[in-house]
């Protein structure tokens, strides 16, 4: 793995940790303002850095996280931007019901202003 590879998995792990462990409100810090994201619970994407916060910290909030994992990354850098996929798992706890989710996760980044920034996600649980 490439230092610029071993780079971007450090941010989208500091990216995770953030919502996942942390005050997903910060994730301000690392999303782009034009990101973009397609989820599985909205029927438009989200755009714009404020609606894609605004998602991740709704769930947060509503969720009470027990454990985050990834498995699986794969990194390909194209310049100043790359693509980053992986798995994940989530357990949870949401409504009281204890919950797993798991699926697949595609990051696209941009380099701007010598650091690395998050310009659109698309998640989803594995196919049936």
């Amino acid at each position: 793995m490439s230092p610029a590879e071993a780079e971007v998995l450090d941010f989208i792990a500091s990216l995770n940790a953030c919502w996942t462990r942390g005050d997903a409100e910060d994730l301000g810090e690392y999303f782009h303002k034009d990101m973009v994201a397609v989820t599985p619970v909205d029927r438009e994407p989200r755009v714009g850095r404020e609606a894609c916060v605004a998602g991740w910290a709704g769930f947060a909030r509503s969720a009470r996280i027990q454990s985050w994992a990834e498995r699986g990354h794969r990194v390909k850098l194209f310049g100043d931007a790359a693509v980053v996929t992986y798995f994940y798992e989530l357990r949870c706890r949401m409504g009281g019901a204890a919950m797993t989710l798991e699926g697949r996760d595609l990051f696209f980044l941009v380099r701007e202003g010598g650091r690395w920034w998050a310009v659109a996600d698309q998640f989803s649980s594995f196919p049936a």
